[in-house]
């Protein structure tokens, strides 16, 4: 896709939030360019899926997350790095990066030093809490915001806070900085200014829990975690089937209607506990081990085709292994085939999950090697053969 050509990003991010957003404006077309450490960021070997490649380790995250980017090392702390770094700025639309406002002054990308480069530039940053704020400068993960927006407390079972396997928080902070990068740059076609947008993971997770918040203060509903049993709605929650498991999630009354006939006893429509969500989520359990009773003595496949023919919305619980050969997953061709040097076979790379009527899409490009553009790039920007020479010498690329 060609909708960003022309708009180049500066990638700074680190681990999920940055790169993920590099990703996907790279995915749009942006000349993204990932900046790393001068001997490969952290989370180029984070879960590492070629140990003891002689190509160099590198992680299953980092190779979701740093598709259709270029790549090149830089020390931004080294000194006489600045013409570097200037250069790169100079060409810049936008500089991407994911840390408190402190790490930002630490390596000259603070929004100040930035405009005093490009007056136009935009600045995408994102930190754990934001820049206000007694924790502005503290630093944070994806399930320290999970653990601090509620979710901890209602995931999992009662007493024993759970965290979510994936990093949804990471993931949304990445996603809503797309958003405002996007905002940014037509605000920048629109009157010329650049700005600085920021993001926080507390505000992503914040955001997602946002309808538990709002219960919490009008009502003072003090939920409890409940494992996989819904508590607005029932039936919700996972099953024991004969050969597997099931989600089911049965949310208005039409559903619990349709599930009522399905168990062919209609009392369920007649009792007042179940009149309606909100007492069918008091009450859930009561649904939860009856829906039990009619699972367990069927077939994965029996239980989906008779909620699907129920139109109860129902599905499997797969295996990631399992998830990768399901028909309905290799017939939305979501999935594509990348190889990357050093690891051994191809693997299933995530393109962007947005379709378009009018626009094609294009073939994703592998991430870049460590260093693989940096020479490349700085020609580009002027530079000289000696000069690269020199400053790979003095590890400041």
């Amino acid at each position: 896709m060609e909708i960003l050509k022309g708009i180049r990003v500066l990638d700074f991010g680190r681990y999920i939030a940055g790169p993920f957003a590099g990703a996907l404006l790279a995915d749009l077309g942006a000349d993204v360019i990932r900046i790393e450490k001068v001997d490969g960021s952290e989370d180029r070997y984070t879960t590492p899926v070629n140990p003891g490649s002689e190509d160099g380790e590198v992680g299953s995250m980092f190779l979701h997350l740093n598709r259709n980017k270029r790549g090149i090392t830089l020390n931004p702390k080294k000194p006489g790095s600045n013409v570097v770094k200037r250069r790169l700025i100079e060409s810049a639309d936008v500089v991407l990066a994911n840390m408190p406002q402190s790490g930002l002054k630490d390596i000259g990308i603070d929004y100040a030093s930035l405009v005093a480069i490009k007056p136009d530039i935009i600045l995408a940053s994102s930190s754990a809490f934001g820049a206000s704020g007694p924790f502005g400068d503290r630093v944070g993960f994806d399930g320290v915001a999970q653990a601090m927006s509620g979710n901890l407390h209602l995931t999992g079972e009662e007493n024993q806070p759970t965290r979510n396997f994936h990093p949804y928080v990471d993931f949304t902070t990445g996603a809503l900085n797309t958003v405002a990068i996007l905002s940014a740059i037509m605000h920048r076609q629109q009157t010329g200014e650049g700005q600085e947008v920021q993001g926080a993971l507390l505000a992503s997770a914040l955001t997602v829990a946002g309808g538990t918040l709002i219960e919490q203060a009008l009502t003072n509903a003090n939920r409890v975690a409940s494992g996989n049993r819904g508590q607005t709605a029932a039936p919700s929650d996972t099953f024991k089937t004969k050969d597997g498991w099931v989600l089911v999630s049965a949310v208005g009354q039409p559903l619990f209607e349709r599930w009522a006939r399905l168990m062919e006893e209609d009392f369920w429509l007649t009792d007042s506990r179940f009149s309606d969500d909100a007492t069918r989520g008091i009450h859930s359990e009561i649904i939860s081990n009856r829906m039990l009773q009619w699972t367990k003595t069927r077939t994965t496949a029996e239980v989906i085709e008779a909620l699907d023919t129920a139109r109860i919305p129902c599905g499997e619980v797969l295996t990631p292994e399992e998830a990768l050969n399901h028909p309905q997953i290799q017939a939305m061709d979501y999935l594509e085939d990348l190889s990357y040097p050093g690891v051994e076979g191809t693997y299933p790379l995530p393109r962007i999950p947005i379709e378009f009527s009018k626009i094609e899409r294009s073939q994703p490009r592998r991430p870049p090697l460590l260093s693989e553009h940096t020479a490349d790039i700085l020609i580009d920007l002027g530079f000289s053969n000696d000069e690269i020479t020199s400053f790979r010498e003095q590890r400041m690329i």
